[in-house]
């Protein structure tokens, strides 16, 4: 009994203290831990399985574009970042920097990558000459650093591991379109995977990326009602073609820059998961990404037959390619029952000898903590038909969530009284940079969106013509 208490230890109320919920939820079930330096984290087996589902589903996608995947140096010299001047500006704060190595003063200072254009331009330019090199896609899956002041693990830290794609097109048409499709594919992804809603669409001036032309974003709704920003894809224009030399010698023998785009998405992605999905009890992990989609926990396991009942049902699983666990430790069911619920397993089938004198299974479902009995003859049909019903079923949960909390204000008391609430918020934007500023020094509401198809006749904060609507919350 002591040992089941030692593990149901209390987690923080979700409603009340959500960020201590969040914490408590991922160190407890081992997905991370805080590693010696500030800042920086340990994604441990259970997250970082996590993360390999997430790359694998998103690298298919991404070689079905055409995309292909490359390694890029980890340091950078500092004399790249002057190249591009509203990058380097936009990058300055986060920037680390090595200095010394081998015990000598280095000629040069280098920058450890806190994101790739600058080497990745330099090395395009190299590679690309003609425009038969056109288009030019490419992917890498690294880790960066920014150098945050303010971390929690998934969601910032100073070191994250992530990917970022970087192309390069003969026309401004083609990366403009390449932009977006890359955007789609995100949201294809993290919805049908993730089973996370998005909103996607343009980021303002202001929130646009360091040196881009354009920004395109999808923002996600946490439980508690705050957005994150869960992936970009930029439209960088001939920025940093020119910057870095990008030219190609058109078909009728002239020299032209070319046009570049970049996207890319994070561990933050699990950080995503968690705040969307999780309840009072923990996890609840979709079944694309779980790293044990099912979990069989043997009920009177002394008894004769029931783990090899048990062994007979894992293997029929794995068989139909299910991730599948049997937890044949020697603690108590209920004790099995709790951890496997904290982390988030999608379904759970209990086996004991009745169960099998009677050819039967239990399924405890971990989205809906529902019961239900299946034949164990069609046992790896029954789950299979059950991960795919918890999927859709938790996207359709997730967007009820975010759609009831989405409302329009018409000035700045709507805004605020709305952010207060733990909603997102449409109003009439002016286009004007100072209202922008307003809505976020009295609300601590930002910009995350345009929305396309919509329209405002005033801006909810100087009452002037409305250029567009705008979706504003507080964000992580």
């Amino acid at each position: 009994m002591a040992k089941e208490n030692q593990f149901v230890e209390q987690i923080a109320d979700i409603e009340t203290d959500f960020p201590q919920w969040y914490t408590d939820v991922v160190l407890k079930t081992k997905l991370v831990d805080y590693g010696p330096v500030k800042g920086t984290m340990v994604i441990r087996p259970y997250g970082y399985a996590i993360w390999e589902n997430i790359q694998r589903e998103l690298d298919g996608r991404f070689k079905k574009q055409g995309v292909q995947n490359a390694y890029f140096p980890l340091l950078i010299p500092m004399s790249f970042f002057t190249k591009e001047a509203e990058h380097v500006e936009g990058f300055a704060p986060e920037v680390a920097v090595v200095t010394h190595a081998g015990g000598e003063k280095l000629a040069e200072p280098l920058a450890i990558r806190p994101t790739s254009e600058t080497i990745i331009g330099t090395m395009m330019a190299k590679w690309i000459q003609s425009y038969r090199d056109l288009p030019m896609k490419v992917n890498q899956w690294c880790n960066v650093m920014r150098w945050e002041k303010t971390t929690r693990p998934f969601l910032r830290t100073s070191e994250f591991l992530w990917q970022e794609g970087h192309t390069a097109h003969a026309t401004a048409e083609e990366a403009e379109a390449e932009t977006l499709t890359m955007l789609g594919v995100y949201k294809e992804f993290v919805e049908n995977c993730l089973a996370i809603p998005v909103i996607t669409g343009k980021k303002t001036e202001k929130e646009r990326f360091a040196g881009a032309v354009a920004t395109y974003t999808m923002e996600a709704m946490m439980h508690d009602g705050k957005s994150l920003q869960s992936g970009t894809s930029h439209y960088m224009g001939q920025n940093f073609a020119k910057a870095f030399d990008i030219q190609y010698l058109g078909n009728e023998g002239s020299l032209q820059h070319a046009y570049t785009t970049s996207w890319g998405v994070s561990t933050r992605l699990i950080g995503a998961v968690i705040m969307t999905h999780g309840d009072e009890r923990g996890l609840v992990l979709p079944p694309v990404v779980a790293p044990t989609q099912c979990v069989i926990v043997p009920i009177a396991a002394r008894k004769g037959g029931v783990i090899e009942a048990c062994e007979a049902l894992k293997a029929q699983l794995e068989e139909a390619g299910i991730r599948v666990t049997l937890d044949a430790s020697d603690n108590s069911p209920g004790w099995k029952f709790n951890e496997w619920e904290m982390k988030g397993v999608p379904l759970r089938i209990e086996l004991g000898p009745r169960d099998i004198e009677a050819g039967k299974m239990l399924l405890a479902r971990r989205d809906t903590l529902e019961k239900s009995e299946a034949a164990l003859e069609n046992a790896a049909a029954s789950v299979k038909e059950m991960l795919v019903e918890i999927q859709k079923n938790m996207l359709e949960k997730a967007r009820a969530h975010r759609d009831n909390r989405i409302v329009y204000a018409d000035d700045m008391a709507g805004i605020l009284a709305a952010v207060e609430k733990g909603n997102f918020v449409k109003a009439g934007w002016c286009g004007c940079r100072a209202c922008e500023d307003k809505v976020k020094e009295e609300t601590a509401a930002t910009s995350r969106v345009i929305v396309e198809g919509e329209s405002k006749e005033t801006c909810a904060v100087c009452g002037k013509p409305a250029k567009n609507v705008i979706i504003y919350a507080r964000a992580y």
